[in-house]
Order: C-alpha cells, then structure tokens, then sequence
C-alpha cells in the first residue's frame, strides 16, 4: 500500500513524506505535483492507503481537488493539507468528502496525530481488537458513544477530552469505520442495539 501526496511545492512533499515515515516507518510514500497525472501515477505505484491533498494546485480550483479524487477513489481516506485558514474552508472540505483538513502552519506533532489515524500500525489494529472483532473497541472510542448519547457536540467533546475538534472527528472517523457507520445517529443506533450504552 502507499500514500499519495498531492502537492505542487517541492518542500511541501518533502515535509508530508517525512512527517508519514515517522508515523509508519518504510511506508511507500509517492509525491504527486499535478492531480492530472494521479490516476496513471496510482496505476504505476500501487493502490493507494491515504491521499494528502494540498486545495491549490496547478490544476485545481477551489474544491475540484476533494471532488475528483473521492469520485475516483471513493473508499481511500482523504486528508487535505493546505495553507488556506480552516475557518475559510474546513466545513465545505469535510461536505466534499475529505476526512480531515490540517492547515500547513499546524505544528508537526498535529499534523502527525492526523495522519496517524488514517495510518495505523499492526500494534494499533490489534488494540482496538482487529477487522475480525468489531465488538471491541477502545477507551477511546467507548467514551465517544457515551458521549453522542448525552448529545454533545464535537467542541464540547474535545473540550471534555482536552483534545482539538479535529481529533474529535478523526476519532469518530475510526469509530464508524469500526462499527460500519456513516453518521452518528447511525453510531448510536448501532450501539443500542447491541446493547454497548452501559459500557
């Protein structure tokens, strides 16, 4: 499996590399300039485990980037790495279908923490129970559905955790992937229904 990251700024892909060796160490790591040549790059280097999308490239406009990577690969999480202010732009890139925004200026350690989720080890996989056992999940991720019980938003949560919204939604990210949910009324039905609120 490999990582794509789509970045037209040399020192950009060479960061985003790095910061993705430290988290899985000998991880295939390929630097895409233009999101023209993705399709024929992913052809060549192997299917894709994550995509790191900068908004302003080349070839891009506004959101086209989001849009034509998720139509083409739909099931491959998506993390857009970009200099634009999440206040302009966060909620519209999560709308189009990206998995979680980092600005460029977040420091290494958050823009790890992201990328980490997205990229877990086999010590990571085997903590929270293995594909073979979705009925097992982390402190972590029990406290999430605690907390969607008691209807609390993401601030709220990340208040509670002391933790930024933005691992908020990564952790729910991994949460309905987990479970094989969509949304968080689904999360929460999923979990009454097997009987997980007494947890």
């Amino acid at each position: 499996m490999t990582v794509y990251v789509i970045d037209d700024h040399p020192l950009m892909r060479d960061a985003l590399t790095m910061l993705v060796q430290r988290v899985r160490p000998g991880l295939k790591v390929v630097s895409v300039a233009k999101l023209n040549s993705l399709e024929s790059t992913v052809e060549r280097q192997g299917p894709p485990e994550l995509f790191c999308l900068d908004l302003k490239l080349p070839d891009t406009l506004g959101l086209s980037g989001v849009h034509a990577v998720k139509a083409k690969f739909p099931d491959v999480p998506l993390v857009v790495v970009t200099g634009s202010e999440a206040s302009e732009c966060e909620a519209a890139c999560l709308e189009a279908g990206a998995n979680l925004f980092l600005e460029k200026a977040s420091p290494p350690n958050t823009i790890i923490e992201g990328l980490r989720t997205f990229l877990p080890t086999p010590k990571d996989e085997m903590s929270e129970g293995g594909t073979s056992a979705p009925t097992k999940l982390s402190k972590r991720q029990k406290q999430l559905i605690l907390m969607l019980d008691q209807g609390l938003s993401n601030k709220d949560i990340a208040d509670k955790l002391t933790i930024s919204e933005h691992t908020v939604k990564v952790h729910f990210w991994r949460l309905f992937r987990r479970l094989g949910v969509n949304s968080r009324t689904q999360a929460l039905h999923f979990a009454r229904t097997n009987g997980w609120l007494g947890i």
